[in-house]
């Protein structure tokens, strides 16, 4: 009875004195066997797909996951860990914000790439309009030279690694991912731009094309599990990963991105921030085989959850894909009210 009055008196000060808890110092809010059963019937809408959600309350730690251990492909959420490895090498003095990175023709990668559409010759761009363009625009051109000059996928799967973030590997450029995965050679500056890359994608037949898909769902390379992207997030929030200053300016850039409205951001009740990476597969024959959305609602009364939030492999059009993210996101504010 006193351990428990002394703990009590512990979390009253705190309160009292504005400072927020320690992980584990409230009990835990939601229900996981009601969670459960009200994600099903989204992952039943989406079927034969698959769902995966993973939702950690911050302030507590307690994690809820549904198909938490199943590997998804990232797509553009791979960009998020992306920034990360970049301003930890900015932290270390590695790489500095104004440095200049030259962008030749062997350098460019598929759509979407404003910076390889508009493309004319050798040219140079700062680590940080590169980072801007990677994150924000979802560039995949600025995303890969950004990679190769951190050492490359293999060098930042091994840095998460070493700060125990698991289950989150990044394998391949978007110049090697993005064709392999519709059964296209690895690109090439002659396919740069929409219709150039979609009249490369024309020449592939359509059994082909859908065969690639299918290997690509099917594949380990490029993919998290709920739970993998969840401790990233987690990770990134408790100041494990980055400096507060490097944080804040990911988080900037972040906030910048308008893609993916009808996600994890149309479930936003007033007063509530999102800071949030989507990530879509191209749709193709009418298929868009993986729809994604990852990122931390900022409620209005300051507490903070991360959601990720996966499908890969639905027949459903996208729409209707973007509307099973929102609900998820919609079952986690509602149980966290």
């Amino acid at each position: 009875m006193f351990r428990a009055l002394a703990a009590l008196f512990l979390i009253l000060t705190l309160a009292g004195c504005g400072e927020p808890p320690m992980l584990g110092q409230r009990d835990p809010l939601f229900d996981r066997q009601k969670l459960t059963a009200q994600f099903q019937p989204i992952a039943d809408r989406v079927a034969p797909g698959q769902l995966g959600v993973g939702l950690e309350d911050l302030s507590t730690g307690q994690i809820i996951s549904f198909n938490g251990e199943r590997r998804f492909p990232l797509q553009n959420v791979a960009k998020a860990p992306l920034g990360a490895a970049v301003m930890n090498e900015v932290e270390h003095k590695l790489l500095k914000l104004d440095d200049l990175l030259l962008i030749e023709d062997v350098d460019l990668s598929p759509p979407p790439s404003p910076l390889a559409d508009a493309w004319t010759g050798p040219s140079t761009h700062t680590v940080k309009e590169l980072l801007e363009r990677a994150i924000r625009d979802g560039d995949n051109t600025a995303a890969d030279v950004l990679l190769k000059r951190v050492g490359g996928p293999g060098a930042v799967t091994a840095w998460l690694q070493g700060r125990k973030v698991m289950n989150l590997d990044i394998d391949r450029y978007e110049r090697q991912l993005q064709p392999d995965s519709l059964g296209l050679a690895s690109f090439r500056a002659g396919w740069k731009g929409e219709a150039a890359y979609r009249a490369a994608l024309d020449q592939v037949p359509p059994l082909e094309r859908r065969q690639a898909v299918q290997t690509y769902l099917a594949d380990p390379r490029d993919t998290a599990t709920p739970l993998g992207a969840l401790r990233f997030l987690e990770a990134l929030n408790q100041a494990e990963l980055l400096d507060t200053d490097s944080r804040r300016l990911l988080g900037g850039i972040t906030r910048q991105i308008t893609a993916g409205p009808a996600r994890l951001r149309a479930a936003l009740p007033d007063g509530a921030q999102l800071v949030h990476v989507p990530g879509t597969a191209r749709t193709d024959q009418g298929f868009t085989p993986v729809v994604n959305d990852i990122g931390v609602y900022t409620l209005k009364d300051g507490r903070k959850f991360a959601v990720v939030v996966f499908i890969s492999g639905s027949p459903l059009p996208l729409a209707e894909q973007e509307k099973a993210i929102a609900d998820v996101g919609r079952v986690v504010i509602k149980a966290a009210k």
